[in-house]
């Protein structure tokens, strides 16, 4: 348990061996995860680049896992979980580190490199691709396009999604971590796909064939989300527009080098979601992992620490990186 300015995170460390010396090293990785994930995510991670030579970093972020957990949903916005992972390095006496996140986490560690830019000596975007801010609040985009059933918009509500999916752990679980579903089911449920509380709610049983984690490991997050509870999680979809707001006065431009790695069958943050990105992230090289749904490190593991590792090696062991 780590105090990073006042706030308690939960981490986990992979060390390599001869790491955390006085001797030229490569900077530490931090794995930033996403929602509805712990650092248990990177569970296939932490050890390979531990014995690749980096020091690994996963935290369970605020309102999620073993972490404090603020009710207040003021404490979720961007400035606030970017602070928390500048703390975070405090804490541990690191000076600069790169910043790898996945989903939600994605969404915090491109926001990182603008915020706290000092910090941050690469990114790492695992299927959340660095965009500028749209001409108008997300929220309202959202609802304009997918109607008011999309998750996002139904998250806005205060307490009932998170009473809902407490209902059953188990089942949300069930339902979420899956392969990706065929096009023909894709374009069976058209918008509904969007409705997860109808989905969670309404729908049939999740089939055990489709399920991307064991049960031993979704009985972890089961466990954890037990303790946690769902709302700060879902704190972080009622800031989207004040992350906006915040981060819409920014320079969009990212001047640090990146990895963007997208997954071919990921319907939410789809690949093409990336294009365009040099224009705002100059020194980005792009990697897309085939066959494979948005839940990267489940369903590749094998493929992206190739990629991660490959990419970390090039640039802060080969060379001295030009950031």
């Amino acid at each position: 348990m780590i105090d990073a300015g006042g706030v308690r995170l939960a981490v986990y460390e992979a060390v390599a061996a001869g790491s955390m010396t006085n001797i030229i090293e490569p900077p530490p990785v931090v794995l930033v995860h996403g929602w509805p994930e712990i650092a248990y995510s990177w569970k296939n991670q932490l050890g390979a680049l531990r014995d690749a030579g980096y020091r690994a970093i996963a935290p369970d972020l605020k309102g999620f896992g073993r972490s404090d957990a603020p009710k207040d949903k003021s404490h979720y916005d961007i400035r606030h979980m970017t602070d928390d992972l500048a703390r975070l390095l405090d804490a541990l006496k690191i000076e600069r580190a790169v910043f790898c996140g996945h989903d939600w986490g994605g969404a915090i560690v491109w926001p990182m490199a603008q915020l706290h830019s000092d910090r941050v000596a690469g990114i790492i975007g695992v299927c959340t691709p660095h965009r500028a801010p749209p001409p108008a609040p997300p929220l309202s985009i959202i609802e304009k396009r997918f109607g008011p059933k999309h998750y996002f918009i139904q998250f806005q509500q205060a307490n009932a999604p998170e009473a809902l999916f407490e209902t059953d752990v188990l089942r949300f679980f069930r339902l979420l971590f899956r392969r990706p579903a065929s096009l023909a089911d894709m374009e069976k449920l058209g918008v509904r796909i969007f409705d997860l509380p109808g989905r969670f709610r309404d729908g049939p049983a999740p089939a055990a064939a489709g399920q991307v984690l064991s049960d031993r490991d979704i009985a972890v997050y089961v466990e954890a989300y037990r303790h946690s509870g769902f709302a700060g999680g879902i704190n972080l979809y009622r800031n989207v527009d004040r992350n906006w707001e915040i981060m819409r006065e920014m320079d969009p431009v990212i001047r640090k080098l990146a990895l963007m790695i997208s997954a071919e069958k990921d319907f939410f943050l789809p690949p093409a979601a990336a294009d365009g990105m040099e224009k705002i992230v100059p020194g980005v090289e792009k990697a897309l992992i085939a066959d494979c749904g948005h839940w990267v490190m489940w369903e590749k593991p094998a493929e992206l620490n190739r990629l991660m590792i490959g990419w970390l090696d090039r640039i802060f062991k080969s060379h001295s990186p030009k950031i």
